[in-house]
Order: C-alpha cells, then sequence, then structure tokens
C-alpha cells in the first residue's frame, strides 16, 4: 500500500497593492517561478497543472529567480534571506544567506550563474553582492537613501549592473567587483520598480510609478531618451525583454499590458485585461514575464487577483487566464455532472474556485462573492446543479454549477456559522446555540441544541451535529425542522468535523485532539477508537467510494488513510500542506485523493494497493 504525490496545482503568486511582483522563466521558457505565501512555486509554462513547490522558507516569500545556467533557483523572503537551490532534482539547498535585515524586493543572477544581486528594503543596507556558492562578498550595493525594488545584471562582459528604488534614483555599477559607478537621479520624479538590461546588452530600461519609460546605454549609464510618454495612465510595475533585445513589455497599473518597440520608440501593442467598475482594482498588472526559448511569441503578466495571463504577440486577447487562490484554502467539496468531476474550494479571501479534475485547471466563481473567510462549501444531493457557500461575512450564497457564477442573491445568518451541510434538498448552517435550517435560500426553521454547534454533516434525509463537549447528535431532517435520533458522547474534547460514509451506516468523527473515531448511525455504537496518529485539530474528512477506508486531514499538516477492515493499519503523507491541511476528497473512482491547505494550493495523491 502507498500513497504518492502525482500533482500538485499550485497556488497563484502572492501580490500587493501598490508593488511589484517579480515573475521568472527559466532560459528553455519551459517553467515560470514565483513566490507565494511562505512557499516557491516552478510551474510548467504549458501544462500549469504541473508544478514543484520549495517549501523551506520559514516566512513570507517575495521572489524567485532561475540561474542562466538553469539548475539553480535563487529565492528571497521577507527576513532578508536568500536561499540558492537545485531546481531539477529535489531542491536541495546549495546555500543560506542573510542578505540584509528586512525584505527582499528583487534578485539578479549574471551571466555566469556565479554571482547574485539581492536588494530591498534594510536597516543598514539596501542590498548586497555574493557567489551563489560559497556568500562572499563581489561588490558593494550603495548609493541609495531608500528600499531597493529592482535590480538587473548585464549577461556581458565587461559586466554592468543597475538599481533602482523608492529614491527616485537608478544607480549603475561596473563589475565584477561590482562597484558605484554613478548615480541618476534627475529622470524620474516618483518611485522607479523595474529595470532591465536587454539580452544582448546594449540598452537598460526602467520604469516607474510616475508611468515613465527610461533607456539607457547597457554599457555606460549614458542616458538614451524616453519613450511612450503619457501613454500608460498607471504606475508602471514591471518590463521585460524580447529575446532578440529589440522589444520590451511592460505592465502597469492601468490594466494594461504594452510591447515597445526600441527603435521606432512606441507602442507596437497593446492589451487592455479585465472590465472597468467597481473590480478593476483586480486586474492592474504588477508583474510581467517574456519567457526566452519560445516560438510562440508567449508572453505572461500577472493581475493583482494572482490571474496570469497567457499573452501572445499579435493576438488581441489572453490564450489562457491561469486562476486560482492567492491565501489559505479553507474548505473544499466535490460534484460529480454525468462523467464529469469538479473540485470546489474556497479559501481567507472570500474566493471560490471550481477545479476540472481531468485537467488540474482552475476557474474562479464570477458575481457577488464573500467578503472575507470561507467556513463551507456544500452541494445539494439532488441534481439541483448548486453548491452553497458559508462565509464569515455571516451569509449564505448559492454558486450555479453549470454556469459557475453565484446566483440568487445572499442570505443573512443570524451569526457566524460554523459549518455546512446539504441534504436532498435541505440545507443545514451551524450557528453557535442551533441549526439553522434553509430550502432554496430560503430559511425555513432552526433546531436547538443542548451543546454548542462546532459542525454540521448531512447525507439524504438524515444529519449530524457535532459539539464543543464532544457529543454528537444525529437527527433525521426535514424540510424545515430536525428530530433527534441517537446522541453519542463521543470524545472528551470538541467535535471538529464529521462525515457519513456513502450508505449513511456509518458516521466518522473527527476532533480537536487529533482522534478519529467511527459510529454506527443506528444506534450509536463504536466501530473503531484507534486512529489516533495526528496530534493536532482534525480539519476533514471524507470516505471512499465503498466505504471501506476513510482519508483524515490534519492542521498538523498531514494525511492519513485508515482501513475499517483493519484499523491498526493506515497509510501516512507528512507534510502534505505547509501550516496545515484543512481538506481532503477521494477522486477519480476513489483511486487518489485530492487536499487543499494553508500553502493555497491543491494536491492530487495517488492510492495504491487498499486493502
Amino acid at each position: 500500500m502507498s500513497v504518492t504525490n502525482e500533482s500538485i496545482w499550485a497556488a497563484s503568486p502572492s501580490t500587493t497593492r501598490g508593488q511589484p511582483t517579480q515573475l521568472s522563466s527559466d532560459a528553455k521558457g519551459e517553467r515560470l517561478a514565483y513566490a507565494a505565501n511562505k512557499s516557491i512555486f516552478l510551474r510548467s509554462i504549458d501544462d500549469p497543472a504541473v508544478a514543484k513547490q520549495y517549501t523551506e522558507h520559514k516566512v513570507q516569500t517575495t521572489v524567485a529567480r532561475f540561474s542562466p545556467s538553469g539548475f539553480y533557483v535563487a529565492s528571497g523572503d521577507v527576513a532578508g534571506l536568500v536561499r540558492v537551490w537545485d531546481c531539477v532534482g529535489d531542491g536541495i539547498l546549495k546555500g543560506e544567506y542573510s542578505i540584509i535585515n528586512g525584505r527582499i524586493n528583487d534578485l539578479a543572477w549574471d551571466g555566469d550563474s556565479q554571482r547574485i544581486i539581492a536588494v530591498g528594503d534594510g536597516k543598514q543596507r539596501y542590498g548586497h553582492c555574493i557567489t551563489w556558492d560559497s556568500g562572499n562578498t563581489v561588490g558593494e550595493i550603495y548609493g541609495h537613501t531608500q528600499q531597493i525594488n529592482s535590480v538587473a545584471i548585464r549577461q556581458q562582459r565587461p559586466l554592468r549592473a543597475a538599481t533602482a528604488g523608492d529614491d527616485k534614483k537608478l544607480v549603475f555599477y561596473h563589475g565584477a567587483p561590482f562597484k558605484f559607478n554613478m548615480g541618476i537621479g534627475d529622470k524620474h520624479s516618483n518611485y522607479i520598480y523595474g529595470v532591465g538590461f536587454s539580452p544582448d546588452g546594449s540598452t537598460l530600461a526602467s520604469v516607474g510609478a510616475d508611468r515613465k519609460i527610461w533607456l539607457y546605454d547597457g554599457k555606460t549609464g549614458e542616458t538614451k531618451g524616453q519613450i511612450g510618454e503619457g501613454e500608460h495612465t498607471g504606475s508602471i510595475f514591471g518590463l521585460s525583454w524580447s529575446k532578440d533585445s529589440k522589444k520590451f513589455v511592460t505592465a502597469s497599473a492601468d490594466r494594461t499590458v504594452k510591447i515597445w518597440d526600441v527603435e521606432a520608440g512606441k507602442a507596437a501593442q497593446s492589451w487592455t485585461l479585465g472590465e472597468e467598475g467597481a473590480m478593476a482594482v483586480r486586474d492592474q498588472q504588477v508583474g510581467v514575464v517574456w519567457p526566452p526559448g519560445r516560438s510562440d511569441n508567449l508572453l505572461i503578466s500577472l493581475s493583482l487577483s494572482g490571474d496570469l495571463n497567457y499573452l501572445v504577440e499579435g493576438t488581441p486577447k489572453p490564450r489562457q487566464v491561469v486562476q486560482g487562490h492567492q491565501k489559505n484554502i479553507t474548505s473544499m467539496t466535490q460534484s460529480v455532472t454525468g462523467d464529469k468531476e469538479t473540485l470546489w474550494t474556497g479559501s481567507f479571501e472570500g474566493r471560490v474556485c471550481s477545479w476540472d479534475v481531468a485537467s488540474g485547471t482552475a476557474e474562479e466563481i464570477e458575481g457577488d462573492s464573500h467578503s472575507g473567510y470561507i467556513a463551507g462549501l456544500a452541494p445539494t444531493s439532488e441534481g439541483a446543479g448548486r453548491i452553497y457557500s458559508v462565509g464569515w461575512d455571516d451569509t449564505i450564497r448559492s454558486v450555479d454549477v453549470a454556469a459557475k457564477t453565484y446566483t440568487g442573491g445572499t442570505t443573512k445568518l443570524t451569526g457566524q456559522p460554523k459549518g455546512i451541510a446539504a441534504g436532498d434538498s435541505t440545507v443545514l448552517i451551524g450557528a453557535a446555540e442551533a441549526v439553522e435550517i434553509f430550502n432554496d435560500g430560503k430559511k425555513t426553521g432552526e433546531y436547538k441544541t443542548k451543546f454548542a454547534v462546532t459542525t454540521v454533516a448531512a447525507h439524504g434525509a438524515i444529519a449530524a451535529v457535532g459539539g464543543e463537549d464532544g457529543s454528537v447528535e444525529i437527527c433525521d431532517v426535514a424540510s424545515s425542522s430536525l428530530s433527534s435520533r441517537t446522541s453519542i458522547k463521543a470524545s472528551r474534547n470538541q467535535i471538529s468535523t464529521i462525515c457519513f460514509s456513502p450508505d449513511a451506516s456509518l458516521l466518522a468523527i473527527g476532533d480537536l485532539r487529533g482522534r478519529v473515531l467511527v459510529h454506527k448511525v443506528t444506534d450509536g455504537t463504536l466501530v473503531t477508537d484507534r486512529w489516533t496518529a495526528h496530534n493536532a485539530r482534525i480539519t476533514s474528512l471524507a470516505w471512499n467510494k465503498a466505504g471501506s477506508h476513510v482519508v483524515s486531514g490534519s492542521l498538523d499538516t498531514n494525511i492519513f488513510v485508515w482501513s475499517l477492515a483493519n484499523p491498526g493499519d493506515w497509510l501516512e503523507v507528512k507534510n502534505a500542506h505547509k501550516e496545515g491541511v484543512n481538506g481532503v476528497a477521494w477522486i477519480e473512482d476513489s483511486a487518489k485523493i485530492a487536499s487543499a491547505g494553508a500553502d493555497a494550493a491543491v494536491k492530487v495523491w495517488k492510492v495504491e494497493g487498499l486493502k
């Protein structure tokens, strides 16, 4: 028996309004590297459902850059650490260096893949230059009076480097070792967000919050002139050069991505992403990369919402938009329509996504979404094609499965929801002192419990309610009422999650201390209490199709697969999701398990040899 990771459906890049976000491509144009929460993701450009996750940073990551050789990635975080690791094999650490005592904003490799300059917002200094393998100093980064936002190194000899920051100054360095050559402080009138040398080393470009683009000589640093004045109407957050050095692309807060012809000095093409209106902020373009080594003229821009927009030169619309979660995934459920299997995930920022299990791609649900934490998702078992969601904005909303949009408005709850479950057509929501009962989005009744409610589950016309005192009550469901059938004193600890087996004969119960128990639904008798390997709150439980095995996810970051026939026999996935697993589900006829967690990623695990 074994559980092995089959694929990672990666989190979207972390973004911050008013700040550039760095994207990096490898030299072949096959993979994208970016920072997301405390992880770095290396993601296939052609198959976005294929990704690698690097989880060794202890704090929020900020930037990742492939070395020109393609063997290593350098990544930085908010604590000022830069880690260099192998990106071809298993992510083995090659070096860890403390650069500044503050956030790393950007990194650059030299053309030999030997030296790295890291810059950011430090207390004593704003950047440093080191050798990647030993961390030895190979130059001083000075000449700035405020944080540095961007750095670039010329890939040819003689080596040159440029940095730019909040002091509106571009500093030019000669190397190696890198030494201050000159500061250019009279060109930009606001923060400079991006600098980049052309691949042939002839030209340096800078962009910033003043919406200006300046060009300089790549070897001497002399100013060549300004292009495109007045064309961008928002801060320019990033630029990236084409491999032929004749063009570069910029990304701006005005929701546009523009390709610039250097020789002509004007825009060759422009895309406007998203729609005008209240949601326009989401479509601000905060990062861009023009992957080298490709023949299809593809470039990828990043929206503030985390969407990766695949833009092809010469075409007016994005070829593809890759979506996902930026924050902690807090709940997960699934639906099956015909032979199409879909996972639904809700996250801390109020976003709900549907994931096509066959392709591993996500689509964000449109419409009037929750304003924050999604506390639960539940599909109705009657073919109504609805998924219901509850959030910490104290509302219940419904999603049309076919249209993938919120529909039918919102209904206010009496308080913060503790969970949601759906039977045949009735939706149950756990409130602090009662279970609220809904039909077609309207409240039809409520059921008062003898204990504080912590979780609910339903299967057809039967429901279970878990409590703070370790009790579980099994009830019959009517359209406007619940009637108690059996009461179980399941645990000495708070019940955290419950789940009915496929035939509703058994109930799996998870508690705050990490125990998983199974009871009979008919009379509440205990079937097993031996599943005690977790050491933190059980967040999610799911039965396989045969009702023979249970998968559990926990805040301890681990996933366990338990056997009903052999309670002492289990499968374990350690550190499945950094900082906790929040959702588990069996997919593809119980041959695989999907999991979601605090790292904002969804992972698929292949299960073999179940007994």
